[in-house]
């Protein structure tokens, strides 16, 4: 639709006029920044930032009503600035033109509700949203969206030029930040990996779209000491979720979810894994920031998942006195939840702060966190897909968070699960084809069950002398013989029954 059609007192919201004024805040000392520089952690002691809009209070003038109708009506819009992420532009990036707005398709992910038998099995109603359906098959589209359309503002502005963006990876953060970054004329892209930690699949991306890709020994948070090293020393764009632009754009995530529930969250229960923090700081964030405004009236229930090979932030919210919590970072193990591998999150101050004011707000603990086997991980991923989901084992992740959550008593019945599955399960089919095959070795910990495992099967009677072969097709009768025992055969192993004769 064109802005003419719409009605006529919705027409003045439909392109975003809030004008923002961000700054960075340090979660430490709480200084304040201007965002026309590069920043990632406060000059002055060190501590994450995150980014506040000062004229935030403004957004509060609306209604929340209208704001519902903004949003519903800038779905009908034919604007690419709008069709992503900056749907929700004056809560996400106010000061970037929509000129500057990056769209590459990221955003509004399917959220898709599961089939009845694998509901009554969960014993919960839910939903997976699917985010392996944005455009490098993962989350990360949606803060690369943000933090590459701020860059591009400042390379319109003036501020930047010659950007050389940089990240740590363990794989879904890589093949975004290089497609993004290949969008933009005049900014390359250099990614480091962890040697042998990434899949194939991973790795495949982030050389296609032209990134220059170093791996180097250890694991993601070794990989992540040496890109905060390169960005305090050199003039670089770091694009990991250290950069709050990252957290503002992965905030869409929970505005999608309110805005396909109707506005309605009451009885909602969001549940995600935890690899690098940043995820989960930005789904409190958003959540919050559309209930001070009134655009939903209640605040979800949050469940952090991580598997118990990587569980750090799992094992910080096990003390229930918050005075006596200390932060101790882990040493990770192997796990198929390979993006979550991370053992020391950069955003975790991120979670202290906002777990607490999250339940403050709500009036009561909504935020949760639940570890869970590796086992259960890939158990549930499979049984997911043979649902009929494309999850990756971070799906299986959360399905299994699920599971845990119900026994330890934090949902119910009346409750609606939306799952995040982080990635798409193409990414990832190398740990179903190890399952498959019982070829896990034993630092996983993953015993395949037998009624999950599925393997092609070979067929080729053994009274079949002549058989079909690339560049050498049979003809006539040998032809018709091939394919009546090759048919009879499968037949046989799938005891089909003969169709009777028609009258």
């Amino acid at each position: 639709m064109k802005p003419n059609d719409f009605p006529k007192d919705i027409q003045p919201y439909l392109a975003p006029t809030h004008e923002g004024r961000l700054v960075y805040r340090c979660l430490g000392c709480r200084a304040e920044f201007g965002i026309e520089k590069l920043a990632y952690v406060c000059p002055k002691c060190g501590q994450v930032l995150l980014i506040y809009d000062l004229n935030f209070a403004r957004l509060k003038d609306i209604p929340a009503a209208r704001w519902r109708q903004i949003f519903d009506y800038r779905k009908m819009l034919n604007v690419d600035a709008l069709k992503g992420i900056y749907r929700y532009h004056e809560f996400i990036g106010p000061v970037i033109p929509t000129g500057a707005v990056i769209y590459l398709g990221e955003g509004h992910t399917p959220m898709i509700e599961a089939n009845a038998a694998l509901q009554d099995k969960v014993g919960v109603r839910f939903y997976f949203k699917n985010d392996g359906q944005n455009p490098s098959a993962s989350f990360k589209d949606r803060g690369m969206a943000s933090a590459l359309s701020y860059i591009n503002f400042m390379v319109q502005e003036g501020y930047l030029s010659d950007v050389l963006a940089i990240c740590a990876s363990t794989g879904d953060t890589s093949a975004a930040a290089a497609l993004y970054a290949a969008y933009l004329p005049g900014v390359k892209s250099a990614v480091l990996l962890p040697h042998k930690k990434v899949t194939p699949q991973q790795l495949s991306q982030p050389l296609g779209s032209g990134a220059t890709v170093f791996e180097i020994p250890g694991v993601f948070d070794d990989c992540m000491k040496v890109v905060e090293a390169l960005s305090e020393n050199y003039s670089v764009a770091l694009l990991n979720s250290k950069n709050a632009w990252r957290i503002l754009g992965q905030e869409s995530y929970s505005y999608e979810i309110a805005q396909d529930l109707e506005y309605d969250v009451s009885r909602a229960v969001v549940v995600l894994p935890i690899g690098n923090a940043g995820n989960i700081t930005a789904v409190m964030s958003g959540f919050i920031k559309f209930y001070e405004t009134g655009i939903i009236e209640a605040l979800p229930k949050i469940i952090g998942v991580q598997s118990e090979h990587a569980d750090p932030v799992y094992r910080y919210y096990l003390e229930p006195d918050e005075d006596r919590r200390r932060f101790v970072p882990v040493t990770v193990r192997s796990s198929v939840a390979q993006a979550a591998m991370i053992g020391n999150p950069v955003s975790m101050p991120r979670v202290i702060h906002l777990v607490k004011r999250y339940n403050e707000l709500a009036g009561e603990q909504r935020t949760f966190f639940v570890s869970v086997s590796e086992q259960n991980i890939m158990d549930w991923e499979i049984l997911a897909n043979r649902n009929g989901h494309i999850a990756c084992t971070h799906g299986g992740e959360s399905l299994a968070g699920l599971l845990e959550a119900k026994k330890r008593g934090i949902i119910d019945r009346q409750d609606i699960a939306i799952l995040d599955s982080t990635a798409h399960a193409l990414k990832f089919a190398g740990f179903q084809e190890l399952y498959f095959e019982q070829q896990f070795p034993p630092d996983y910990k993953i015993s395949p069950r037998r009624e999950l495992i599925n393997i092609p099967v070979y067929v080729h009677p053994a009274d079949l002398d002549k058989v079909s072969a690339p560049g050498q097709p049979l003809k006539g009768k040998d032809f018709e013989h091939f394919v009546q025992r090759t048919a009879d055969e499968i037949s046989r192993m799938l005891d089909l029954k003969k169709r009777g004769k028609q009258p």
